[in-house]
């Protein structure tokens, strides 16, 4: 895939209607500061469109951008953060519920996860989450620059036991230093997008 285009096309609030996209999305989920945006800014071949900080919990808005006309990734708010209170929690998490239930063009829901730790609790509810909505998420191990290349093949299979993965499905090491995992990415972003020719 050749990214040559990209914008934020759409930002939706907590009270903002759902856009109704005649493109592909795919959804990027994750708890706060797993590496989502820097995830995101490493397939765009951009460095600050999607905001990354040291404070985690800075996307609040599900965020629509227009990838060469022919597909939006969909950045969806981080979940997990503490110093959230609990109300914008609840209103964080229906509006996810909302865009995975109503959307009429996701496709495919990738799901970022820290390889340097077993996934939380809330990793395994969004886990679950996405299954019963009705996707196969793709588990994106992000940070694979920060663990020792021995210990690469025993952290996912920690992964993909504590979210109780089947053995068919997809999980994909990633780091957004040296870019490695990005092609594995792209091919399937191609995949969605011959599948919606």
């Amino acid at each position: 895939m050749l990214i040559k285009q990209v914008s934020l096309e759409t930002v939706c609030g907590i009270t903002s209607k759902l856009p109704e996209t005649q493109l592909p999305e795919v959804a990027f989920a994750g708890k706060s500061n797993v590496g989502k945006s820097s995830l995101i800014n490493a397939l765009m071949n951009r460095k600050s469109l999607a905001r990354t900080s040291s404070q985690p919990g800075k996307t609040q808005t599900i965020n629509f951008y227009n990838i060469n006309d022919t597909l939006y990734f969909v950045d969806l708010p981080g979940y997990g953060y503490a110093r959230a209170n609990e109300a914008v929690k609840a209103q964080w998490g229906k509006m996810v519920e909302r865009y995975l239930h109503r959307s009429k063009q996701l496709k495919q829901v990738f799901l970022l996860v820290d390889i340097r730790h077993a996934p939380s609790e809330n990793d395994r509810i969004m886990y679950d989450w996405i299954m019963d909505s009705g996707y196969r998420p793709v588990i994106i191990a992000t940070k694979l620059d920060k663990i020792k290349r021995s210990q690469v093949q025993s952290q996912l299979k920690q992964i993909c036991s504590t979210l109780g993965m089947s053995a068919d499905g997809a999980i994909i090491p990633f780091s957004a230093e040296t870019k490695q995992g990005r092609d594995e990415i792209y091919g399937l972003l191609d995949a969605v997008l011959e599948e919606n020719i």
